[in-house]
């Protein structure tokens, strides 16, 4: 099968959260697995270059047209840690993908629309015809409408799947994308059956067109699925789920064990597994020394992701005088992708905590850095708001980092607690709290360093079960091959998925 990725990001040479991770470790594994696979990125200025071999032009001028004339791009090739990737330049005046980060720009939706359409056009002028078109988030929405409504003529066979990382965030704009990119028929698109955002007056919904004309949608974790389906997790596009529920499921992302893996991490001081923990421990004493915590006899509790309300932060910021109040350390690697009120308020927080021997606050991101943080703590925390899979649990069990997380999205699905859970014994391999407020982390926190504190070989048993936890792309490639065969047969249904949050192996 072959298989084109259209795709906002890609691990790592252009990756601003989970879903350049999902991208890299879900072609990988299809890779593995004997099909074809090639991804499709735009050609970012910010992108990390060095992350990519043989890196060279492969289409010269690439005509897209766009209102009344044309953006010329071009279209490099290049391969990212093996996977080959092409990365489309456009050329306006703008500099759509010329600036100093991914996202977060004022003209975000016509960026991202130009790309969806020049992706498109791509394939038609170099006569790529993939089996499957594999597109992700409201960047890529466009593609299926402008693949049925624009290129069908020349792209008759092929099928999208369209999977939803953060419905948060949806690409919702004025009518004008629909002249940029000669869709035109602001009554025919903007119906609420089509484009037409449900609650805001006369608005285009890059996401919602992207689940009408998708052949199938999936979302990154099957507890997130009945989220979008049955409760507010859709953030407003649940009438439309309702209305497509027939091709509609959560596939769980699995960790590309090829890069967050402690037995092959070459990136941390010391490897180790779970039958040789010691590595571990020296871990725990370079992270120390790098962020220059004393050394004691004390767990070391660890909170690494964005700096954004989604994750809860206002619980993170109680959890870490929580932790030291009670004999723990905190580390924080905490990526302020956006400057705002959060970023401030943890820089300000690392000021006051700065001459505290026992807590490190980092704000900023670096990949390496994350992987010592990863190995090295004893806990970490995931209080997110909203969670529609969790990523960060799934590398923490992997490398033995006990989660402490809040039940919700696909932190359902991997993190089981170990008192309450009715998982057997050797499954549980967390802590779980409910509710929003600091009583209900304190709860779960509590357990987890009293645990550390007073029965260390039960930690140690926790420890194990939490590493023994299979989150590889295993199970999750072969429930996408599972999509992908079923719609190339013209089946909106896929058993054991549509209407279910599940999908057969």
């Amino acid at each position: 099968m072959y298989v084109l990725m259209i795709a906002p990001e890609c691990a790592p040479v252009a990756k601003a959260g989970g879903l350049g991770d999902v991208v890299f470790g879900l072609s990988r594994e299809l890779e593995i697995r004997g099909h074809a696979v090639e991804i499709v990125l735009p050609k970012y200025e910010c992108m990390r270059h060095g992350d990519v071999w043989d890196l060279h032009i492969c289409f010269e001028d690439l005509r897209v047209p766009w209102y009344g004339g044309q953006i010329s791009c071009t279209v490099w090739f290049g391969f990212v840690h093996g996977r080959k990737c092409y990365f489309i330049e456009p050329h306006p005046a703008e500099r759509f993908f010329g600036r100093d980060r991914l996202y977060g720009h004022w003209d975000d939706i016509e960026r991202f629309s130009a790309f969806s359409k020049a992706a498109l056009e791509f394939m038609v002028q170099t006569d790529k015809r993939p089996d499957i078109i594999h597109c992700h988030d409201w960047q890529t929405g466009l593609v299926p409408v402008l693949l049925h409504e624009q290129y069908g003529a020349a792209l008759t066979h092929q099928k999208v799947c369209y999977t939803i990382h953060n419905f948060a965030h949806q690409g919702v704009g004025g009518q004008e994308v629909l002249w940029a990119t000669h869709l035109g028929r602001p009554e025919h698109f903007l119906a609420r059956e089509r484009l037409g955002d449900d609650h805001r007056y006369r608005a285009v919904n890059l996401m919602k067109g992207g689940i009408v004309y998708a052949d199938f949608v999936t979302t990154v974790s099957p507890n997130h699925a009945g989220e979008a389906r049955y409760g507010d997790g859709a953030f407003g596009l649940g009438h439309t789920l309702h209305v497509h529920r027939d091709k509609f499921g959560g596939i769980l992302n699995g960790v590309d064990y090829d890069v967050w893996n402690p037995e092959v991490d070459t990136v941390i001081p010391a490897q180790y597994s779970i039958e040789q923990l010691e590595g571990k421990y020296e871990n725990k004493e370079r992270l120390r020394e790098r962020f220059w915590l004393r050394k004691a006899w004390s767990p070391l509790i660890a909170y690494v992701g964005r700096l954004d309300d989604q994750k809860g932060m206002h619980l993170v910021h109680h959890a870490i005088f929580y932790a030291l109040e009670r004999g723990a350390q905190f580390v924080l690697l905490g990526d302020a992708v956006h400057e705002n009120g959060i970023s401030g308020h943890f820089r300000r927080l690392k000021q006051l905590l700065n001459e505290n021997p026992d807590c490190h606050l980092e704000v900023g991101y670096s990949e390496e850095l994350a992987h010592l943080v990863y190995a090295g703590a004893d806990l970490l925390v995931v209080p997110s708001m909203f969670e529609p899979c969790g990523l960060a649990p799934m590398v923490g069990l992997r490398y033995g980092t006990v989660p402490v997380v809040r039940s919700v999205g696909g932190m359902v699905d991997t993190v089981f607690d170990r008192d309450y859970s009715s998982r057997p014994r050797g499954e549980r391999n967390g802590y779980a709290f409910e509710h929003v407020d600091t009583v209900a982390i304190e709860s779960a926190l509590s357990r987890a360093i009293r645990l550390w504190f007073d029965h260390p070989p039960g930690f140690r048993e926790l420890i194990g079960n939490a590493m023994r936890a299979d989150n590889s792309w295993n199970q999750p490639g072969r429930q996408y091959l599972n999509v992908y065969d079923h719609i190339r047969r013209d089946r909106r249904a896929v058993p054991g998925l549509a209407g279910a949050p599940w999908v057969a192996a």
